[in-house]
């Protein structure tokens, strides 16, 4: 069954082992998506949606609550539904990350939005599964249980033994092992990746991911996660492997390192079938005019620059964090764990002793403290598989890096 709106010589042809039809599920493909107004017409006097034509009831600045940094929204088109596409946004980021145009792009309210589709799109309830390499970021299994999925986990290598990283060391993939796994259950659909990890801060080197996408018993679509791709090497995204490999989603998100968390604007890079696709089954305003506007700006040459040089600083300042942690190892404190490629370090919390061993509770005791009497949050992260005793502390501006390790220096002397 062929997708609906995409082109004949748009469908894939590579790799030879992949059908997105067979992917796709039979009644997403057979879906007659909801044709809105926008689609039509968006321009003229438009009477065809039942919008307010008088305008929103907001008053202005001088009487209104209104906090004043967002009195400049007020200007826009607030009673017109938004663009269902928003082309421009999605052809400055094709341009941004090298790719051929926009039907290669797909917009949703954050990543998250971008997973469940993915999921709802893909993966038939109480039926088939996706795959996690855990530690992981935690909404895959979350969006998968809302859905009635499966999940199959093959964890990622703990040990530290072979260094951090790479194609053996510390977070890194058991690529073997995931293809064990898929080849004993065709039922599993997809495979989410982290890269770089969450929490792990580690990359997935670009030849274990071809490893996975040229395995011929897996049928379906992998999927990396690439929120905090631009605070490690420029040639470490997965989209340069896109041209190549339909079977291949790479998920990309403003909130990290353009700063714009707030707006939740999240990206699918990914052949223009499986766009089209998440096209065809989204709402059909998911992306507000007030996010789009920031999105626009945010994807101006000017914008990106200046992105580029705070995401520079950041890195120097991850740096000097970590040799700040090292430090602090005289009062149990180990050594920071993982690749470091993201815009926060994982550091374990060791028992005071001195037996090297991770601490849990005095981590805890540590996460809880900094938090509730020291008003510095950074994340316990002991709970997860590979990450005993561990904090994971997000780089802040200079003071605020100068803050958590007095305070933490203090607490460790103290617990």
């Amino acid at each position: 069954m062929p997708i609906l709106g995409l082109a004949p010589e748009l469908y894939p042809k590579k790799p030879a082992h992949f059908d997105i039809e067979r992917v796709i599920r039979p009644n997403i493909l057979s879906l007659q998506p909801y044709r809105c107004a926008r689609d039509d017409y968006s321009e003229g006097i438009l009477l065809d949606a039942n919008e307010n034509a008088l305008g929103h009831s907001i008053p202005p600045a001088s009487s209104s609550t209104l906090e004043p940094e967002l009195q400049p929204t007020l200007g826009l088109d607030l009673h017109r539904y938004p663009s269902p596409t928003h082309d421009p946004i999605k052809k400055r980021l094709a341009e941004l990350r090298g790719l051929p145009g926009p039907e290669y792009v797909f917009l949703g309210v954050g990543s998250d939005e971008v997973i469940d589709l993915l999921i709802r799109v893909c993966v038939a309830p109480g039926k088939e599964k996706i795959l996690i390499t855990p530690p992981t970021y935690g909404m895959y299994s979350v969006c998968a249980q809302v859905n009635d999925v499966g999940v199959v986990k093959v964890p990622l290598e703990i040990s530290g033994d072979a260094g951090e990283g790479g194609e053996q060391g510390r977070f890194s993939l058991k690529i073997d092992e995931i293809k064990k796994a898929v080849s004993a259950d065709p039922s599993i659909k997809l495979i989410f990746l982290c890269s770089p990890g969450n929490p792990t801060g580690t990359l997935i080197p670009l030849s274990s991911i071809r490893s996975l996408l040229e395995y011929e018993d897996f049928k379906g679509i992998v999927i990396v996660d690439e929120a905090y791709i631009d605070f490690a090497d420029e040639k470490a995204s997965a989209i340069s492997l896109l041209k190549e490999y339909a079977n291949l989603c790479v998920t990309q998100t403003l909130s990290k390192s353009f700063g714009l968390a707030a707006i939740r604007l999240g990206i699918a890079f990914a052949h223009p079938a499986l766009v089209q696709t998440l096209m065809n089954t989204k709402a059909p305003y998911n992306i507000s005019t007030p996010t789009a506007a920031l999105a626009l700006s945010a994807l101006s040459s000017s914008a990106v620059d200046l992105m580029k040089e705070k995401v520079a600083t950041l890195i120097q300042s991850r740096e000097a964090l970590i040799r700040s942690l090292r430090e602090l190892q005289p009062l149990g404190l180990g050594s920071v764990i993982g690749g470091n490629d993201a815009n926060f370090v994982m550091v374990p919390v060791l028992e005071k002793n001195g037996s090297g061993k991770p601490d849990n509770v005095r981590a805890q005791r540590i996460y809880k403290t900094l938090a509730e009497s020291e008003g510095v949050v950074v994340r316990y992260r002991g709970g997860e598989l590979g990450c005993a005793g561990c904090l994971r502390i997000t780089i802040g501006s200079e003071e605020e890096n100068k803050t958590v390790l007095q305070k933490l220096e203090q607490l460790l002397k103290q617990m």
